[in-house]
């Protein structure tokens, strides 16, 4: 279930620290991590299942490496994260693969990984911070939303900041979207513009 709400930013709240770590390849060249959008209007888990076995085997031409992707079926949107040299050589693999091109790529940061838990549901939430935010906030931001999702039943699992245009993306099990909002708004008040319920392939 999808929900909008303002994000508001508290005057002085330092949003977590976490450098971005280029990886050299095999090859040699250096791998960036991206997270790109897709919005196909109508999807189905099987269809992107289908869809991301193609990547798969046209990847390595390319240098990319796909690491996982979500699913949401009501609004058929797709995120897929993947290292690559470029986001260029991302946006080859998928049209060469299957020609379904991404709307948006984002070169991003990503957080310290934990465990999935029990039988919650996943949801993606994304927050707009705007420019001049340092990966350094978001990760101060990140350590209170884990010092309260227990609260809430909330089990953050990772996220991805983009520097360049502000957006942060959280990925988290939770009870319902409301948990979600609820631990973020508890931990520092950065609320989501909005929370999808997404479906995790690998």
């Amino acid at each position: 279930m999808k929900q909008v709400f303002v994000f508001t930013i508290c005057a002085g709240f330092s949003l977590f620290s976490a450098p971005l770590r280029a990886q050299k390849t095999s090859s040699g060249s250096t791998n960036h991590l991206y997270l790109d959008v897709h919005h196909l209007g109508t999807v189905t888990s099987r269809d992107v299942q289908a869809a991301h076995e193609k990547d798969l085997k046209v990847e390595k031409k390319y240098g990319v490496n796909f690491r996982k992707y979500w699913v949401d079926e009501n609004a058929g949107d797709v995120y897929c994260l993947a290292s690559a040299p470029t986001a260029e050589a991302l946006r080859k693999t998928h049209a060469e693969a299957h020609g379904l091109l991404p709307d948006n790529i984002y070169e991003v940061v990503e957080g310290k990984k934990a465990a999935l838990k029990g039988n919650n549901a996943l949801y993606l939430d994304v927050h707009e911070v705007g420019t001049g935010v340092k990966p350094a906030d978001v990760a101060a931001a990140h350590q209170k939303d884990l010092a309260v999702e227990k609260k809430y039943g909330v089990n953050l699992i990772d996220y991805w900041f983009d520097a360049s245009t502000g957006r942060i993306m959280c990925l988290a099990q939770a009870p319902d979207s409301s948990a979600l909002i609820n631990t973020h708004k508890e931990a520092h008040g950065l609320l989501p513009l909005r929370v999808f319920k997404v479906q995790q392939g690998n």
